[in-house]
């Protein structure tokens, strides 16, 4: 989680301290935002830190995947579908795509 505290400064201050800047990156976990001219600019995070974060997120991609699934799945098992070409007439009529004759 970055800290608004000690997580903020510059990357001139980074370029000059760098080892310290790692020590701390490695000893916490937590990410330090790098600004130029005042303005935030990159964040820097060591890689177990951020290999977590990568597989936080493949993990929320597939819990959202597999509950589109099952929400689809409901709705078949409930009735609320149509046909696919009746699906496709209404948007094509709806984005005015040309009717493909089939």
């Amino acid at each position: 989680m970055l800290n608004l505290e000690n997580g903020i400064d510059s990357l001139t201050n980074f370029k000059r301290q760098t080892s310290e800047y790692l020590r701390q990156l490695h000893e916490s976990g937590s990410p330090i935002v790098l600004t130029v001219n005042g303005k935030a600019e990159v964040v820097v995070q060591d890689a177990a830190a951020y290999q977590r974060l990568v597989e936080l997120a493949a993990r929320a991609d597939r819990e959202e995947t597999v509950a589109a699934i099952r929400e689809g799945l409901a709705d078949a098992e409930a009735g609320r579908v149509k046909p696919a070409r009746k699906a496709l007439k209404a948007l094509a009529k709806k984005y005015g795509i040309p009717d493909s004759g089939e």
